[in-house]
């Protein structure tokens, strides 16, 4: 029943974002992002926390400023993420400046494919739906959300941009191949992975853990490894890209390593120039203080 009503009031709560006028939604969206940030849950004292990591120059003033910018930024997201379906290709198009797009197009147009890795910056939705707009068959992975039905919902979503969508379980990796060699452009989210499984990097200075899947896929497949960072603009959002030079020396793990820890060096470039766009609300670090849950620093 709790999961029923949950997913009830998920769906009431789309459905009003999308039917009210833009200015409405986002000035309702920015001022639950001010009260979020009074209430100073775990997840706001998480996100201080992780912007001192990368600001750690910030006096306490200025790193408040900082935080208030992040949840503008993350409210823009999700009121964007909800109304995206109303916007005509035109809009998407658009609404959407690009670096160095030619380390993705070019494969693309020459028939091999390219790997994408991604922080949680700016709204990697609306990127995957231009890059759809543009003809490019795009595949991705996501964690199953708790309901199911909001899963459901979130995967139709994305499916009517043009996105397939597989869920992250032991088959994923499997698939993920069979796409790379049918020569799509594969975008994973890639900055968090604090499982066994995850690689140890360099991150801003202390230990993090980043998934291995991007460079696990670039090595098997022989596809090019490119970064996106994305970051959002005045009428919409930047992508920067970066080639991700891939070692072709040592073990298969060596290289896997090397590659996790050029990606980590990648995003950290991106982040450090666009940390208001960074949302990452969750623990990151494997560093105990910077870890601590208080925000404390």
């Amino acid at each position: 029943m709790k999961d029923r009503l949950t997913y009830l009031a998920y769906l009431l709560g789309w459905w009003i974002v999308r039917t009210l006028p833009e200015k409405v939604a986002y000035s309702l969206f920015y001022s639950l992002g001010e009260v979020t940030h009074r209430r100073n849950g775990k997840s706001i004292q998480r996100l201080r926390s992780n912007l001192h990591v990368v600001n750690p120059h910030l006096d306490d003033v200025e790193l408040e400023t900082l935080v208030a910018k992040s949840i503008s930024s993350y409210m823009r997201y999700w009121c964007d993420t909800f109304r995206i379906q109303n916007w005509s290709t035109e809009r998407v198009r658009k609404t959407v400046t690009t670096t160095n797009d030619h380390l993705l197009l070019d494969p693309m147009k020459q028939g091999r494919g390219v790997v994408v890795a991604l922080p949680h910056s700016g709204n990697w939705d609306h990127a995957g739906a231009y890059f759809c707009s543009l003809g490019i068959p795009l595949v991705t992975v996501a964690e199953r959300l708790k309901p199911e039905a909001l899963f459901q919902k979130f995967l139709h979503h994305r499916q009517a941009m043009g996105f397939e969508v597989l869920s992250l379980d032991s088959r994923s990796f499997a698939t993920l191949v069979r796409r790379a060699k049918e020569k799509r452009l594969i975008a994973l989210v890639a900055d968090r992975d604090l499982s066994h499984s995850g690689i140890d990097v360099d991150f801003f200075g202390k230990n993090a853990r980043m998934p291995a899947g991007p460079a696990l896929l670039a090595i098997k497949t022989g596809l090019p490894l490119v970064v996106a960072h994305v970051s959002y603009s005045h009428s919409g959002i930047h992508i920067d890209f970066h080639e991700v030079e891939v070692p072709t020396e040592g073990s298969e793990s060596e290289r896997i390593a090397q590659t996790v820890q050029l990606t980590a060096h990648l995003f950290q470039h991106g982040i450090a120039e666009h940390p208001e766009d960074w949302h990452m609300l969750q623990r990151i670090w494997v560093d105990a203080r910077s870890a601590d849950p208080e925000g404390n620093h």
